[in-house]
């Protein structure tokens, strides 16, 4: 299966092959059927860590000295081939290029055609000027210094509600100590709180054994990667487009991706048809599928699943004999009057399935929704449908990190249990949040039509999560060029419009597409005034950029 791996990292691994025997191919004739759309280049870090020959305009041996580790015992040949082959074009080289850019204004202000960097490739709300839940930050702030919990003048700096949650929360903490270790699964009366949030959601039964708080949703993907996969015939079914976390975590633990394809003319539809065609093939070519990931709502795509579609994908996960992995950390990111989040445990609950029938992983996270709280790093998976055997497996690889972070853990809580009607907080709670959401449902929208009134670009409605993944048909000039400079299409695009406009978007490669289709992703953050500077420059920049290579 051809992987996300750059150019410059198959090479390398050609190279370790040679040396050492054909057994270590990674290659599967999986990718080779529709998946043939991969990165083409390194990212700036990875050319500089492989470029330790001395440059042509360099004038003294002290410099060819200084870039020679020819002698040190790790080279880029010696290290784990599965590093080499993980990618993660979220952060990649058009992130790279833009920090240098983002540099050189600082240091030499109209230098470009811009004056700011407008960072639309990563959902990192707070990092565009969305502002914390008052609420939780109090609460958080009580926690970590609860020694003002006795001062007069608190009462006068925080609500009433807030003061009392803290004081509850340090009753459940060891030493009521931020700073101290917890149980690996996380503080076991925050998960009480977390498995009662999730009842109250879903109107069945919740455990609290069953929950791992985890540093954001990512650590717990990894958990499970580690336990289902054992082999390079150890398959996990992943959508295209897919958030490349899944990829790279695959790669990274040794697995194969079996991509199954949304459908893009039916709003990035989720078929059961194509599910059972892809498990075919795998199965037809010695892989083993142990797990079907599902994200909803869809990252990079941004669709809201229906309840009779869940209902078909628990089924199938049921008669093949599937792990579900339950992406739904944008549960609360719902756009549109017509759709509504409904949880995977939910739906298999009130199919009749229970704890015996059906093995099934729930992702959440502090990072997304109307909270973003990405830098406090918290999150959760309850597991459910495992043997008590298994689960002390998956308690060890969580007591090997010891235990997540606490204020990610309070966080996890606060989400899960915010004010109710009554608290002092309610009010001002319940206008943060809707206002969050409601200026991203606008922010989605307009960015939607702006897409859609342009020349060669189409993009389906904006239902839920914090993205945007418009198809652009490039002219085939623009094709032609990008290949002329080892670029893939859409990344020849995006860097253009980078280095245009300031503009940061995610070439469609990066998360996988269909093959001879190419896309953008967008994230819906920038704020109300800065999503009209993406609206206007973006336009420009496509009109010239398609007049340029018109055909």
């Amino acid at each position: 299966m051809r992987r996300f791996a750059s150019e410059k990292s198959r090479i390398i691994l050609a190279h370790r092959r040679n040396l050492y025997s054909a057994a270590q191919n990674s290659t599967s004739p999986l990718y080779s059927q529709r998946f043939s759309q991969q990165p083409h280049l390194c990212s700036s870090f990875l050319q500089r860590f492989f470029n330790t020959a001395p440059s042509p305009n360099s004038s003294s041996s002290t410099d060819s000295m200084a870039n020679d580790y020819s002698s040190t015992p790790v080279s880029v040949d010696s290290i784990n081939p599965k590093v080499l082959e993980c990618e993660y074009a979220v952060r990649g080289e058009i992130v790279t290029l833009a920090q240098r850019l983002q540099q050189e204004l600082k240091d030499n202000p109209g230098s470009h055609p811009f004056d700011e960097i407008l960072y639309c490739n990563i959902g990192n709300p707070h990092s565009l000027s969305q502002q914390p839940i008052t609420f939780f930050r109090e609460v958080l702030a009580l926690c970590d210094h609860p020694a003002i919990l006795d001062r007069s003048e608190t009462q006068g700096l925080f609500s009433a509600d807030s003061i009392e949650r803290a004081f509850q929360i340090l009753d459940q903490i060891p030493g009521r100590a931020t700073g101290a270790y917890s149980h690996s699964q996380g503080i076991k009366g925050l998960r009480d709180t977390i498995a009662a949030g999730i009842e109250a959601r879903d109107g069945f039964p919740a455990d609290p054994n069953d929950i791992f708080l985890t540093d954001g949703a990512s650590p717990a993907v990894h958990m499970m990667m580690q336990l289902l996969i054992r082999s390079k015939n150890d398959g996990i079914f992943c959508p295209i487009p897919q958030y490349p976390l899944y990829s790279a975590s695959i790669a990274l633990h040794g697995g194969t991706l079996v991509p199954y394809y949304l459908d893009e003319a039916t709003g990035w539809g989720m078929e059961i048809s194509e599910l059972k065609n892809q498990l075919e093939s795998a199965r037809s070519n010695g892989i083993n599928v142990r797990a079907l990931v599902v994200i909803n709502p869809g990252n990079p795509t941004g669709q809201v699943l229906a309840e009779d579609n869940q209902r078909q994908i628990v089924d199938f996960c049921k008669k093949e004999g599937l792990v579900l992995l339950a992406d739904e950390v944008y549960q609360e990111n719902i756009y549109v009057p017509d759709k509504q989040f409904h949880s995977f445990k939910k739906v298999a609950r009130s199919m009749g399935y229970g704890e015996k029938d059906i093995s099934l992983v729930s992702f959440q996270s502090v990072s997304k929704g109307y909270y973003g709280e990405c830098g406090k790093r918290g999150g959760y998976m309850e597991i459910t449908g495992f043997s008590p055997e298994v689960r002390q497996q998956i308690y060890k690889v969580a007591s090997v990190n010891l235990c997540s972070n606490i204020s990610g853990q309070i966080l996890a809580s606060l989400i899960m249990n915010p004010p109710k009607v009554g608290d002092e907080s309610y009010e001002s709670y319940t206008a943060e949040k809707d206002g969050i959401l409601s200026s991203m449902a606008r922010r989605a929208k307009k960015l939607e039509e702006a897409f859609n009134s342009l020349e060669g670009v189409t993009c389906n409605r904006a239902e839920g999560a914090m993205y945007l993944f418009p198809r652009i048909l490039l002219p085939k000039k623009a094709i032609e060029a990008a290949k002329s400079v080892n670029k893939a299409p859409d990344t020849y695009y995006v860097s253009r419009l980078l280095e245009a406009t300031g503009i940061v978007f995610v070439p469609g490669s990066g998360f996988g597409q269909v093959s001879g289709t190419w896309h953008v992703r967008s994230t819906i953050l920038p704020q109300e005034d800065r999503i009209e500077a993406v609206v206007s420059r973006f336009t420009k920049f496509h009109k010239e950029f398609m007049d340029e290579f018109r055909d």
